[in-house]
C-alpha cells in the first residue's frame, strides 16, 4: 500500500503532525512559496487580461524536485499549507507544478489545519476538501495590486526623490495616517482651561471631593484664572447640600477572545512585542511546541484571524474549568457568544489555546519566557471570555451651592467577575481634567438627599488641553482595522517595511514621521490621491472579499481599478515635482549664507546641503537625536595620514595609513589622482587558483555584516561570510583555513569545494 503525501508550508510543523499520522502518511513541507511573480520585472501582462508570468523562486528548485520525488510514491495528495489565501495560493502553485507531470491515477486533496493537535490533524485529514478558486482568485487580485502599485509608482519616486524608495498600496496610506496625526499635533492650538474642586465633610466618612460642573442646571466651562476667582467667590459663603445620590449596579463585560489584530494591539499594551513579534510566537505556539513525554503539541489554534467564534467543544471545556477553579459563580448561565464584524470571514475561530487544561504554568517550563508571556495572554483572554461580568455599585452624588452645582462620581466593586483573572489595557486617549464621568474610583461615604455638608477645602486648578497621542503599534493597528485598511495579517509586515524605508521613526515606541515621510506622502497625494485616500483602499478590501465569496471576476476589478490608476501614472510621470535637486528643507539655517538647509541624497546615505547651492557649498552630515530632530554632525580636519612604509603597487607612491569607518586601511598618498587602497599587512592571500589577490574585509549593503572578498573583483569572484585563518590545507595546501561553527563546535574548514578537510579546534 502506498502512503498519502501531505504538504505543509512550514518543516517545523511536520514532527507534530507526524507523530498523529504515524508511518501511514509522507509529511514534506514546501518552505512557503514555491513560485512567484519575478522580482525585476512587473511580470503582470496588463494588455492580456492581467495573466502572470511565475517563476520559480530562488533556491526552491530542489523543493519542487523532492516533492516531485515523494508524489511517486503515493496515491493521494493532501496540501495542507495555511488556512488563508496566502496558503492557498501556495496550495495551488504546489498542485500546478505535480501536475505537469502524468497524474498516473493521483488524487489530491485540500486540508485546512486550525489547530495541531490530534483531534484538529485526524478531523482535516479525514474530511478533505477542495481546492478553492475563488480563494486564489482573491489572493492573486491583491498580489497584483500590490504589484501595479509597487513596480509602477516606486520608480517614479526613485526618479523624482531618490533611488531605493517604494510606494505601497496600503504601506503608503499607514504613513499617510501617521503623517496627519503629527500634522494634528503640530497645528494643535492649546486652551487653558480651569476646574475647581471642593473637598467636602458629610456626618459620615471618609472626607471627599467634588468638582463644579453647572450654573443654574447648565454646564459650564472655566476658561481662564479670572472666571475661576469669580466663581470661588460666588460659592465660598453658600451652604453645601446634597440635591440627589443615585446609586446604580454597573455593569462591566469582558473582552471578546483575541482575533489577529486585538492579538497584535494587547501584545503591544501589556507585553510590549512588536507586532512582528508577536505572530512570530504566535506562529511557533500554532506549529508546535515540545511538551517533554507528550511531544510536539500546536498550543493556539490559527492566528490569522478575524473572526470571535469559538467552538462549542471548546467554549464547554471553559465552561467546566471556570467552575472546578473558580466556582458556580463566576460561570453565566449560557455560553457567551461574541458577534463578530460584518467583514469577518468566518472560516477560522478566534485565537484560543488549543486546550484549556494546558494552563500556563503547566507548560512554562517548555517555553521561553516571550513565548510563555504571549500563551499566557492568549489563555486568560479566553478563559475570562467565558466568565461572568464584573459588578460595581456606582454612586453619582449631586451638590448644590447656591446657583452652582458639583458633582461626584465614586464606586465600588461589588463582584470581580472576569477581572479575577484578565483586564483588557486600553490605548491612550485624550481626556480633559474636568471629566467627572472617567474618575469613578473614588470612596464615598453614605449619602442621602438633602444632607448637609462642610467644606474643608476650594481647589482651583490650571489645566490645558492636549494634543492627540503619535501612534503607537497597537493604536495604528486598530486604526488599519477600524478604518478597513489591508488584514490584520499583513499588519506587521507593513509596519516593519514603513520603518526600514525611513518614512517613519519609533521613538518611546511612537510612530514619528521623517522628513522622507512627509515629502513621499505629500507627493503621492497630490498625485495619487485615489491609491492615497483611505476610503478607496477600505472599499478595495470589500471587493477582494467579494471575489473571495464568488461575487465578482478578479480581472474585471483589476480592469476596473488600471483604467483609473494608468491616467494618474501617466500625469505623474510628467507633473510630479522633482525634489532630487531641490532636497526636503529643513528648519535649520546655513550658518555661511543663513539660506535654509535641505536634505539631500548622495551615495553614502543623507546629507545636509545649503539650499543656497551652488552659490553656497556648504554641507553637513547629521544624525538624529532620540526624538527625530536633526543634529549636525561636526566635520573633522582630513587626515593626511602617516607613511606606512609601503609603496603603492599601481603608482609607486607612499601608502598612508587612514582610519575609515571600519578601522585602519593603506591608502595610496597620491590621491586623489590614484584611489589604491588595501589592508594593513597585506591580508591574507586570496585561496583561488591562479589568482594573486589578498582577501579584503567588506560590509554588506546596511553594514551591518562583515564579508570577505578578493581584491582583484570583478576578475576574481571568491567571497566568504566565514573568518579566514593563516593556516595551509593539509590535505590540498589552500593558503587559508575558515573558521566555522557548527552547533556550538567552532571548526576550520578548506575553503576548496572539492577538498573535505576540517577540524575541531574548541568547543564554545
Amino acid at each position: 500500500m502506498k502512503k498519502g503525501l501531505l504538504i505543509v508550508e512550514s518543516p517545523a510543523k511536520i514532527k507534530t503532525i507526524k507523530k498523529y499520522l504515524g508511518d501511514d502518511f509522507d509529511v514534506a513541507a514546501s518552505m512557503g512559496h514555491i513560485i512567484d511573480l519575478p522580482k525585476k520585472r512587473i511580470g503582470v501582462d496588463i494588455d492580456n487580461n492581467f495573466s502572470l508570468e511565475y517563476e520559480v523562486i530562488e533556491g526552491k528548485e530542489k523543493v519542487i524536485k523532492d516533492l516531485i520525488s515523494r508524489a511517486k510514491n503515493a496515491d493521494d495528495i493532501y496540501l495542507g499549507t495555511d488556512p488563508d489565501r496566502e496558503g492557498e495560493a501556495i496550495s495551488w502553485h504546489i498542485y500546478e507544478e505535480l501536475s505537469k507531470k502524468k497524474k498516473n491515477g493521483k488524487t489530491f486533496h485540500r486540508v485546512l489545519f486550525k489547530e495541531l493537535t490530534s483531534k484538529g490533524i485526524l478531523d482535516a485529514i479525514n474530511s478533505p476538501g477542495t481546492l478553492n478558486e475563488n480563494l486564489y482568485n482573491a489572493q492573486k487580485t491583491r498580489r497584483v495590486l500590490d504589484r501595479l502599485v509597487g513596480y509602477e509608482i516606486s520608480p517614479i519616486l526613485w526618479q523624482k526623490v531618490k533611488a531605493g524608495l517604494s510606494a505601497g498600496r496600503v504601506q503608503s496610506v499607514a504613513v499617510r495616517l501617521i503623517c496627519e496625526r503629527e500634522n494634528e499635533i503640530k497645528n494643535f492650538v492649546q486652551e487653558e482651561y480651569w476646574t475647581i474642586e471642593v473637598k467636602l465633610q458629610a456626618k459620615n466618612p471618609p472626607v471627599f471631593i467634588s468638582r463644579v460642573i453647572y450654573k443654574n442646571g447648565k454646564k459650564i466651562e472655566i476658561k481662564n484664572e479670572k472666571q475661576s476667582n469669580a466663581i470661588l467667590s460666588e460659592i465660598k459663603d453658600k451652604e453645601f447640600a446634597v440635591i440627589k445620590a443615585q446609586k446604580k449596579e454597573k455593569k462591566r463585560n469582558p473582552a471578546p477572545p483575541f482575533i489577529t489584530s486585538t492579538l497584535q494591539q494587547e501584545a503591544a499594551r501589556k507585553l510590549y512585542f512588536s507586532a512582528k513579534k508577536t505572530m512570530t510566537l504566535a506562529q511557533n505556539l500554532y506549529e508546535g511546541i515540545e511538551l517533554g513525554d507528550e511531544g510536539p503539541v500546536g498550543l493556539i489554534t490559527y492566528m490569522r484571524t478575524d473572526s470571535t467564534r469559538l467552538s462549542a467543544e471548546a467554549v464547554n471545556d471553559a465552561r467546566g474549568f471556570i467552575t472546578s477553579r473558580y466556582g458556580e459563580k463566576y460561570l453565566p448561565d449560557k455560553p457567551v457568544v461574541y458577534k463578530g464584524k460584518a467583514s469577518a470571514q468566518d472560516a477560522h475561530e478566534a485565537i484560543r489555546p488549543t486546550s484549556i487544561h494546558r494552563t500556563p504554568e503547566s507548560v512554562r517550563a517548555f517555553l521561553d519566557n516571550d513565548s510563555y508571556k504571549l500563551y499566557d495572554l492568549i489563555w486568560k483572554r479566553f478563559l475570562s471570555c467565558q466568565m461572568n461580568p464584573a459588578l460595581y455599585n456606582q454612586t453619582i452624588v449631586d451638590i448644590s451651592a447656591g446657583d452652582y452645582g458639583l458633582r461626584s462620581t465614586g464606586s465600588i466593586m461589588k463582584f470581580d467577575g472576569f477581572t479575577v483573572l484578565y483586564t483588557e489595557d486600553k490605548d491612550e486617549e485624550r481626556k480633559r481634567a474636568d471629566d467627572v464621568e472617567a474618575e469613578g474610583d473614588m470612596t464615598l461615604p453614605v449619602l442621602e438627599s438633602g444632607d448637609q455638608l462642610t467644606p474643608l477645602d476650594f481647589i482651583p486648578k490650571q489645566h490645558f488641553t492636549q494634543p492627540p497621542p503619535r501612534y503607537t503599534e497597537a493604536s495604528l493597528v486598530k486604526a488599519l482595522e477600524e478604518k478597513g485598511i489591508g488584514r490584520p495579517s499583513t499588519y506587521a509586515a507593513i509596519m516593519s517595511n514603513i520603518r526600514e524605508r525611513e518614512y517613519v521613526l519609533y521613538v518611546e515606541k511612537q510612530f514619528r514621521p521623517t522628513e522622507l515621510g512627509f515629502l513621499v506622502t505629500d507627493l503621492l497625494v497630490k498625485n495619487f490621491p485615489n491609491i492615497l485616500d483611505v476610503h478607496f483602499t477600505s472599499e478595495m478590501e470589500k471587493e477582494l472579499d467579494e471575489i473571495e465569496d464568488g461575487q465578482r471576476k478578479w480581472t474585471e476589478l483589476l480592469g476596473s481599478f488600471y483604467e483609473s490608476f494608468k491616467m494618474e501614472l501617466d500625469k505623474a510621470k510628467i507633473q510630479m515635482e522633482s525634489v532630487k535637486a531641490k532636497g526636503i528643507e529643513t528648519d535649520l539655517n546655513c550658518e555661511k549664507c543663513q539660506s535654509k538647509m535641505v536634505i539631500r541624497y548622495g551615495k553614502n546615505g543623507e546629507f545636509l546641503a545649503c539650499s543656497n547651492y551652488p552659490q553656497c557649498k556648504n554641507t553637513h552630515n547629521f544624525t538624529r537625536d532620540e526624538k527625530g530632530k536633526i543634529i549636525i554632525v561636526e566635520k573633522k580636519p582630513v587626515e593626511k595620514g602617516e607613511l606606512s612604509g609601503e609603496k603603492c603597487d599601481l603608482c609607486g607612491s607612499d601608502m598612508v595609513i587612514k582610519k575609515g569607518k571600519y578601522g585602519e586601511f593603506l591608502a595610496c598618498s597620491a590621491y586623489p589622482d590614484c584611489k589604491n587602497t588595501r589592508p594593513i599587512n597585506g591580508g591574507l592571500p586570496c585561496p583561488e587558483k591562479d589568482c594573486d589577490g589578498i582577501l579584503i574585509k567588506r560590509f554588506s549593503k546596511k553594514g551591518r555584516k562583515p564579508f570577505y572578498g578578493c581584491n582583484k573583483y570583478p576578475n576574481c569572484k571568491f567571497v566568504t561570510w566565514d573568518e579566514p585563518v593563516a593556516e595551509n590545507c593539509q590535505d590540498c595546501n589552500s593558503p587559508i583555513l575558515l573558521k566555522k561553527i557548527t552547533k556550538s563546535i567552532l571548526k576550520l574548514k578548506c575553503p576548496n569545494p572539492e577538498c573535505n578537510f576540517e577540524k575541531n579546534i574548541q568547543s564554545e
